[in-house]
């Protein structure tokens, strides 16, 4: 199989490196020059900071892998029994740091509700629709901030739905 495996990964999940911008891709040879033509004129190098915590990431990081998948387990966990406990619907997602919960009942549109949950209780989440048509009447919100940020958000997102 190695002949015709590719790998492409990145650096955010494994090593909690959100907005780092950094990934890799491994394979044959020959499609690694393929891949490095198509790339090279197509993306800007990712920041030499980025570079050096990735390089550090992969040699020292192993053990932090352990403790920001436990962290992430306790933000999401946080999060699924906040909108339990409001009656929101929400699926459990199992390997991404993104919760979807659904606001159908809140607002006519995903947008609607965005922007108007950013405008009055000063929160920025994603439109479910922004992933197509069948997100719409959800929104994505991400749990890579802290527990502290997260407390506050739903704390706003619960006296938003009350209105």
């Amino acid at each position: 199989m190695k002949e015709r495996t590719i790998v492409v990964n990145g650096f955010s999940k494994t090593y909690a490196m959100t907005g780092w911008r950094i990934g890799f891709a491994c394979g044959p040879k020959e499609i690694m020059k393929a891949t490095l033509k198509i790339h090279q004129y197509g993306i800007m190098c990712a920041p030499t900071v980025s570079q050096y915590a990735a390089i550090e990431a992969l040699k020292n990081g192993d053990e932090d892998i352990e403790y920001m998948r436990q962290n992430y387990n306790m933000r999401r966990r946080f999060l699924l029994d906040a909108f339990e406990a409001m009656s929101v619907p929400c699926f459990e997602p199992k390997g991404a740091f993104y919760v979807f919960p659904n606001i159908s009942e809140f607002a006519t549109t995903s947008d609607a509700f965005c922007n108007d949950f950013l405008e009055k209780a000063h929160v920025a989440v994603v439109p479910g629709n922004a992933f197509g048509a069948s997100g719409e009447g959800f929104i994505r919100i991400s749990y890579a901030y802290s527990l502290e940020h997260l407390k506050k958000a739903v704390e706003r997102f619960e006296k938003y739905i009350k209105r």
